[in-house]
């Protein structure tokens, strides 16, 4: 394997989870009967629509079929990605839930 090929390789492995993690954070938000267009233009309102996030709530399901999403994979996650901002109101939520 040449290198641009693995460069190419690593880049589309990146994105896979990149949009898994959108997946991931859309289904905590419908699980949790927040919508995940709004909290994610909370956290980024510069950034245009994010289609990867419009994409990923085609792929969610209904509260009631879903698995559960902690709250510590959800922000695992995020911040693995370098979503500080998203993580940040992601932990407000679960405070205004707990009390």
């Amino acid at each position: 394997m040449s290198s641009k090929e693995l460069e190419e390789e690593i880049i589309r492995n990146y994105q896979r989870e990149e949009n898994m993690m959108i997946l991931i954070f859309a289904q905590w938000c419908v699980n949790h009967d927040l919508d995940p267009a709004e909290l994610y233009r909370s956290a980024y309102p510069h950034q245009e629509d994010n289609i990867s996030l419009k994409q990923a709530l085609d792929l969610t399901v209904p509260k009631e079929e879903a698995g559960e999403v902690s709250d510590d994979t959800l922000l695992g996650i995020l911040s693995l990605f370098g979503n500080e901002e998203l993580a940040f109101l992601v932990t407000e939520e679960i405070n205004k839930r707990k009390k």
